[in-house]
Parts: C-alpha cells; structure tokens; sequence
C-alpha cells in the first residue's frame, strides 16, 4: 500500500492531523479579529471584511501551489480531469462560504453564529450517509454528533439562554454557510481522489479566494492602515489557511467523512480557548470544561474501533 495512505490512515496519526487542523482553524478567530482592529475594518464593513478574506486566501493559494512546486520539483497545474471539481469547489466552499459566513456574522450573534455553524458536521454526516454506502448514519454516529453539538452549545450559551429571533440575513446566512462547507467537504473528498490533494487545494483557494477580491471590490470594499504588524497577521491567516486545508483535504481523500468531519465540532472550543489567551477573554468556567469534554466524547465514540 501507498506509504501516503497508510500515514493519513493512520488511527494515531488522523487524530493528531485533524486536531492540529482544527486548532489552527480555531485560532483564526482571534486573529481575525487582530486582524480587523490592524487594518481598521469596522464590523459592519463586510465587503471590507469580504476583501480581507480575499487577501488571505488568494495568498494562501498560492503559498500551497508553490511549496507543492517546490516539493515536486515542477511546477504543478491542474488538468482536463480536475479543473471543473476544482472550479466548482472553489465557488461552494471558499467563495460561497465565506460571503455567506461574513454577511451572517454581521446581522446576528456571535453565539447564535458559533452554534449555527457547527450544524455543517452534523450537514457533512447526513450527506456522506445520502452520497456513500460505506458511511451509512449510524447510532454511534448520531449520539457523537449529538454530544459535539452539546459542547458547542455549552461553550457558546452565556446567562443559561441566547437570543431565539431568526432572520435570513443573519441565522439564514449561517446555516447557507454550513452547508457550503459540509458540501466542500464531499467535493473535496470527490476532486482529490482524481489528483493530488495539494495542487487541488491550492488551485481552490487561489480561485476562491481570487472571486471574494472581486466581490469585495464589487462592493466598494478597500483595506487600510497597512503595517508590518497587520502584514505580518494575515500572512499567518494565509498560512494557517493553506496548512490547514490542505491537511483537511488529504484527511478527507484517505478516510471516511464523517469520522474526519466530526473533529469540527473542536473549532469553537479552540476558539475560545485562544480567544481567553490572546484577546483576555475568560474560559476557565465550569461550562467551558464540560464542554471540551462533551466535544471529545462525541469524536471518541463515532471514531472508536468497530467490534470484529
């Protein structure tokens, strides 16, 4: 067998990749919001903030394409067989995603939005079992993703309650973002298995994030207040952005989904987490603890070895 796939089958190595994804995923919410404040985007500027996520994925295409060039000795570039996978991933899952993400993060909560957005594991679960004989929706698999959800609401709920109005600009736009990400997710496992999951991943983002320039643009959006510092922010979102998709990617193409996709559920928990250390936020309450354990218990049980 390939040693690449034996190294991301690996039960050990799976964990550890898919934790490290999720935690670089996770710590994107703290920096952005450094990010914001060193470029002087407002909140409610989302073409401003649509531009800025532009910025970060077009260049995190790019670090991806040249560190696969220079591994491969050659410069890479997408064929006949994979453009239109790659095109249409592109488009749902960065460029879709992320308008639909940055417009609802704008007219809602960011309680609401946290435990709206974590509904794309439970979206990536139900469309492997529709798309997949070999990931057929399990009791295991539904009782983990229950327990993930539950350590995402814990993390997110403040005062025992949350606000329950709804509205298509806000909590609509959420949940049109989870299901761009749970749906890349089956694109993305689809479009690597006819190619390297690198020179996919680099060529997605590139163009993904090429059309949120445009509409950013589109929308009258600039960036300000360039410095080093704030240089130095989003080349880190763009590296962790090209680290972590392309780890994703490849976890997706050599394993079952919904046992890969359920390590999201660990995002808002890191998120929080890096949010205390980095931004003086708190999180060391007794509902924060409960919920990192719920989070793992779910992940441990849909990825727990089946009985022979």
């Amino acid at each position: 067998m390939d040693k690449k796939i034996v190294f991301f089958q690996k039960p050990k190595n799976v964990m550890l990749l898919a934790v490290f994804t999720t935690f670089l995923w996770g710590s994107a919410f703290p920096c952005v919001k450094i990010g914001y404040r060193l470029f002087q985007i407002q909140e409610g500027d989302p073409f401003n903030q649509i531009l800025f996520a532009g910025y970060r994925f077009t260049l995190a295409g790019i670090l991806v394409i040249l560190f696969a060039a220079y591994q491969q000795k050659k410069w890479i570039l997408p064929d006949k067989n994979n453009i239109k996978g790659i095109f249409i991933l592109g488009m749902i899952q960065t460029t879709l995603g992320y308008v639909f993400f940055y417009i609802g993060i704008a007219n809602t909560t960011g309680i609401k939005s946290s435990i709206l957005y974590s509904i794309n594991a439970f979206m990536a679960v139900i469309l492997a079992h529709i798309f997949y004989q070999n990931e057929k929706l399990t009791l295991r698999k539904t009782l983990g993703c229950l327990s993930g959800f539950l350590g995402v609401v814990l993390i997110n709920v403040k005062g025992g309650c949350f606000d329950s109005s709804l509205s298509f600009s806000g909590e609509g736009m959420i949940l049109l973002a989870a299901a761009s990400f749970s749906t890349g997710a089956l694109l993305s496992k689809n479009t690597a298995q006819k190619s390297d999951s690198m020179m996919i991943t680099g060529y997605q983002l590139l163009l993904g994030g090429v059309m949120l320039i445009l509409l950013g643009i589109g929308g009258n959006g600039h960036l300000s207040a360039f410095s080093l510092e704030g240089s130095l922010m989003l080349l880190y979102l763009s590296s962790l952005s090209a680290i972590s998709f392309t780890l994703w990617t490849a976890l997706l193409k050599y394993n079952q989904i919904g046992k890969i996709t359920v390590y999201n559920f660990l995002i808002p928990v890191f998120g929080v987490t890096l949010s205390a250390v980095l931004l003086n936020e708190t999180f060391f309450e007794l509902k924060n603890i409960l919920a990192l354990v719920a989070v793992c218990f779910g992940i441990y049980i849909i990825n727990k070895p089946e009985k022979v």
